[in-house]
């Protein structure tokens, strides 16, 4: 499949703890597609053959899932990506490596995907030439797959000071360094100003673009909760305090979702209309979560947001899942096992 540089608009399914189920990503297909959205880049941090084991393959069944993933994305017209986050490759990148690289890279291109991500986030950081190393692992997989949209994601990806705080002291110049070295096509996945940025400007992504001398993809941690504090928290207010210009600024603008996959739809349509799709209307959306979860969660959205579990208190939180639980529908469920703690905090989660 040949390059294209149109703008993304979509998911990042890259947060921490509990995973999607499979039918939860193939229904997400149609959702994106209803709502304008163009794009399903799958890299959630709980596939250790994108991470941890990103040397083996996957088992029969979970390559089979991941393979009808891409051929559902495909007949949506979806742009599909894979993130693989070969972990801490840059401190050994010999022959050897080079060559486990290349069998996954290859293995990934059966799923003729137009988009790979290569994702250095959330790793070790102190490393000198870390620039070097990472543009060169970058050139490589570039050169194996000519035809695809490459993406890559920083081990320093925000001006926020707690990547330094877990990863270590960021080299020097390594944000202008890696943008000279990288492979003229690469597009930088950036959070913005924090890991979970409240706001996005202009002027900051302007800032972002001079010092790496590249094209920017926004990674949106809205509405993501998988962090110790917003695991406690379901986000399913609209996406707000994104510059409408941001979009000139950019090539794209991916948001990573909840770990309540259906959660995550209202804040997800409103990334569609901020660049002019239309959405899921409240028809749409009431269709997906079901009306009677609708109804309660319209009335106990600011709070499930705002105050949250610590926030409701047990007793509360009890009462609730007991009237959410009466409702049939996956979308209840999710409310449900939030309520009582079913989607525990990820320790992997630094930051």
């Amino acid at each position: 499949m040949s390059k294209n540089t149109h703008f993304l608009t979509g998911i990042i399914e890259g947060f921490y703890g509990r995973r999607w189920p499979p039918e939860t990503r193939y229904a997400y297909t149609n959702y994106l597609a209803d709502a304008g959205l163009n794009t399903y880049v799958y890299c959630p941090k709980g596939d250790a053959y994108l991470r941890t084991r990103w040397q083996e393959d996957w088992p029969a069944s979970e390559w089979c899932a991941l393979s009808t993933l891409a051929s559902a994305c495909a007949d949506k017209q979806l742009n599909f990506g894979v993130g693989l986050s070969p972990v801490e490759l840059y401190r050994h990148y010999g022959v050897t490596q080079k060559a486990a690289l290349r069998r996954k890279i290859e293995r990934l291109a059966e799923l003729s995907a137009p988009l790979i991500a290569i994702l250095f986030d959330d790793m070790p950081g102190d490393l000198d030439c870390l620039a070097e190393r990472q543009a060169e692992i970058i050139a490589d997989v570039c050169g194996w797959l000519p035809d695809v949209r490459v993406l890559a994601c920083p081990t320093y990806y925000s001006f926020d000071p707690v990547l330094e705080a877990y990863f270590g002291t960021m080299p020097a110049q390594y944000w202008s360094d890696l943008g000279r070295l990288l492979p003229a096509a690469v597009e930088l996945l950036w959070t913005g100003e924090a890991v979970c940025s409240t706001s996005i400007t202009v002027e900051h992504l302007s800032l972002v673009a001079n010092e790496v001398g590249r094209p920017l993809v926004l990674w949106d941690n809205y509405p993501v909760n998988d962090g110790r504090d917003r695991c406690g928290h379901l986000f399913t207010a609209r996406l707000t305090d994104r510059e409408p210009g941001i979009r000139d600024c950019l090539h794209g603008h991916l948001c990573n979702p909840m770990n309540q996959a259906l959660l995550s739809l209202p804040a997800l349509s409103s990334l569609a209309q901020l660049h002019g799709d239309a959405g899921l209307d409240e028809c749409a959306l009431v269709s997906i979560l079901g009306p009677e979860t609708w109804a309660l969660l319209s009335r106990d959205k600011q709070m499930f947001q705002h105050e949250g579990l610590k926030g409701m208190g047990s007793q509360r939180c009890q009462q609730l899942s007991e009237e959410y639980g009466r409702i049939a529908g996956p979308a209840a469920r999710e409310i449900t096992g939030w309520l009582r703690g079913e989607y525990a905090f990820d320790p992997d989660c630094l930051t």
